[in-house]
């Protein structure tokens, strides 16, 4: 494919920012602090121009697994939770508030017209698009996530659904910056272990980490610590997957050195998240 720099663009809905990249033609966004504590029920009035109740809201209960989910799986896993009435129908509890969210940290549509999210306040939020089918997925990749492989998993779910991998563009979005993301060496050696294909001891793994082009980690002074890019451990699984540099843009804003739009959870261990998502075509 002919190679450009994405562009991430600022955008403003009702007079508060939220991201775009060039990279990805359905509509999508990630949005800054400014929108807590809205939801992706109402976030996606951003991204359509159509009533909300034609364009299903898709999201999960985010618990930095592997796991990824379709709607219809996240739809039956609702359904089974939904109590039973008098007569022994299910309550007819609405998709947008169920009794509980199933567990999964990535969401790959199954048809058109679908808006599928996933919310951070760190960890890397992707979203996926395949040009040609329009599918799409939502994606949190967390380190735990990652070292688990999610974005190939979630890829792997489109190519089974007939996408071909290069006609897919990922946006890796606002998540903390690899120069102030301080980790153990176990941790860095746990995802590192995913993109270095070589039985190596810890101290072995970082020195071959250390030693590549556009390093995923950094050197820090503390003792068996070190900085981990997340972001670029994700960019070179995708890489080993077969994708270009071209099919992939990594935001450049940092949750953590950002906090007039962003939320980071290592900066101030709260709870509050920002949500990204994108529709189906």
């Amino acid at each position: 494919m002919q190679s450009s720099v994405p562009i991430w663009t600022w955008q403003v809905w009702q007079n508060k920012p939220l991201l775009t990249c060039s990279l990805l033609k359905q509509p999508h966004g990630f949005f800054t602090r400014h929108f807590y504590p809205d939801s992706p029920e109402v976030l996606v009035e951003a991204l359509v121009a159509t009533p909300t109740a034609s364009i299903p809201v898709y999201r999960v209960k985010q618990v930095h697994s592997g796991d990824v989910m379709c709607p219809s799986e996240i739809v039956s896993a609702i359904d089974s939770e939904l109590p039973l009435l008098e007569n022994g129908q299910k309550s007819p509890f609405p998709l947008a508030f169920p009794l509980a969210f199933p567990l999964a940290d990535g969401i790959v549509s199954d048809r058109a017209q679908q808006s599928v999210w996933a919310c951070s306040a760190d960890c890397t939020p992707a979203l996926i698009e395949d040009v040609v089918t329009g599918q799409v997925a939502a994606v949190h990749a967390g380190w735990r996530g990652t070292a688990q492989k999610i974005l190939p998993i979630a890829i792997a779910r489109l190519q089974a659904q007939g996408s071909q991998l290069t006609d897919l563009r990922v946006a890796l979005g606002p998540a903390i910056a690899g120069c102030v993301y301080q980790v153990g060496v176990d941790v860095a050696s746990e995802i590192g272990l995913t993109v270095v294909n070589l039985p190596l001891a810890p101290e072995a793994l970082m020195e071959t980490l250390l030693a590549q082009k556009n390093s995923p980690l950094l050197p820090d002074n503390q003792p068996g610590r070190v900085r981990l890019d997340v972001r670029r451990i994700n960019q070179m699984q995708l890489e080993q997957m077969g994708l270009d540099q071209a099919q992939i843009a990594i935001a450049p804003h940092c949750t953590y050195q950002d906090p007039d739009n962003f939320f980071s959870y290592r900066r101030s261990r709260g709870k509050k998240v920002q949500w990204s998502g994108i529709v189906s075509g």
